[in-house]
């Protein structure tokens, strides 16, 4: 409580936390917005149908839109374009000299990396919003899982203003994340992923009294704070490889001979390759609904093939495959993120070493080394988390039940991160004004 209090005695950083709250009421009420030409009468018999309307690729989508995707809203597609755009800028920076020399120039070049970030988001939001439009207006049922059609008057008009609508309320999400970051705590990002994230959780505790009772709930909720315990210890582990400087006799002066440390965490690819993993997961699913699906066609024969056994959080080739691919992308993005030949070049120019490698390709082959052990357990720790919970609730609530494969790990391990670097920022503010913070 006293925490609290020097929180709402501090008037700038009280002004930043109303800042950051009036913008996410902003984003949940145009959440709340359908875009033109969509029934309001089809929303709320998909919402009725909730429990059925809620696996597969739409369940995970409508997960982190905060539900705008379940009824076409103008902000359905959230964050999502921005955090895609963002994962192939990263990785098309090690492919591309431009955008290697970009990265190199620090806060320049960052500004025109964010720039081209934006450009690309505003076209994956239109593609996006192009093929969601048209798989719901021709296929609701292989989307949705249920047949409900949210477009009355189908025209291609009508189709048109939905699509820009849709882009349009992306690029109005991205301008907020960044108002956010800007005037507001934390990135803003993070926060809106986080507010959609965490608006999903009273539905699923829902869900499971309707089902279960009150004890099941309770369960849960145990089960819950056991699951983020976890990943706040995971989180906050590092590895520290001590590194020392070599003294330097500058004019009269001596430089150098102090030592520090590289911190290499546990989790150092945070939720990126489970959001990475998903989406290409998705792919398949996305493009087999967009194909014809009479019965008895061979288009639907695979399109539901893909839905039972690759978007059932209980089945064992679901589990398997998202799996190995979180795995696999988590030594992916790991390589990009630190390189370890870079590192080991920077070090001997600054004049420090690795006791008792010695600088150059060996400090390099230590460091390669170390990071390929750190990564398995923390790989394997996302895939766990990803996986694990989402199975639990599928065989709770039935496998038939749509809300498990809404609701993952992957929503607790973005809550739990973004509420670690909210606390971490506000924690900072706080002691830099000599009011003890959070994290005592």
């Amino acid at each position: 409580m006293s925490t609290l209090l020097n929180v709402i005695r501090t008037a700038e950083l009280r002004n930043k936390i109303l800042f950051t709250l009036f913008m996410i009421g902003i984003y949940r009420l145009g959440v709340q917005i359908p875009s033109p030409g969509v029934s309001l009468d089809g929303i709320q018999s998909l919402r009725d149908q909730s429990t059925e309307a809620n696996g597969g690729v739409f369940g995970y989508l409508n997960l982190l839109t905060g539900g705008g995707l379940g009824s076409l809203s103008i902000f359905s597609l959230g964050i999502l374009p921005y955090i895609t755009a963002s994962i192939i800028i990263q990785i098309l920076t090690v492919a591309i000299p431009k955008l290697e020399e970009w990265q190199a120039q620090g806060a320049v070049g960052q500004r025109k990396i964010t720039q081209w970030t934006r450009y690309v988001s505003i076209m994956l939001a239109l593609v996006q919003s192009s093929g969601i439009v048209f798989i719901v207006h021709r296929n609701p049922e292989q989307f949705f899982g249920v047949d409900i059609g949210l477009f009355p008057e189908a025209s291609v008009l009508n189709g048109l203003l939905a699509v820009c609508c849709i882009t349009v309320g992306t690029a109005i999400v991205m301008w907020m994340g960044e108002l956010i970051t800007q005037k507001g705590i934390g990135n803003g990002m993070s926060v809106l992923i986080f507010a959609s994230v965490v608006a999903a959780l009273p539905s699923v505790g829902i869900q499971i009294y309707n089902l279960k009772g009150w004890l099941w709930v309770a369960v849960s909720i145990v089960l819950l704070a056991i699951l983020c315990a976890g990943i706040v210890f995971v989180e906050n582990g590092q590895r520290k490889i001590p590194v020392k400087f070599s003294k330097r006799v500058v004019g009269r002066k001596q430089t150098g001979g102090n030592s520090s440390f590289i911190p290499l965490k546990v989790n150092q690819a945070g939720v990126i390759p489970v959001i990475f993993a998903s989406s290409l997961l998705q792919l398949p699913s996305l493009i087999t609904n967009a194909l014809p699906q009479d019965e008895g066609t061979w288009t639907r024969s695979v399109s539901d093939f893909i839905t039972d056994n690759l978007f059932q959080p209980d089945n064992l080739g679901y589990i398997l495959v998202f799996g190995l691919m979180i795995v696999g992308f988590s030594y992916f993005y790991n390589a990009i993120q630190f390189d370890p030949a870079r590192r080991a070049d920077d070090l001997r120019k600054q004049g420090g070493f690795i006791p008792p490698m010695r600088p150059g390709p060996e400090t390099e082959k230590y460091l390669t080394k170390i990071l390929n052990r750190i990564t398995f357990p923390g790989s394997l720790f996302l895939a766990i988390v990803a996986l694990i919970p989402s199975a639990a609730l599928a065989r709770l609530l039935g496998s038939g039940n749509g809300t498990a494969a809404g609701f993952s790990g992957v929503s607790v391990l973005i809550s739990v991160g973004v509420a670690l670097e909210l606390m971490k920022q506000v924690n900072n503010q706080l002691m830099a004004r000599n009011y003890e913070g959070f994290l005592k």
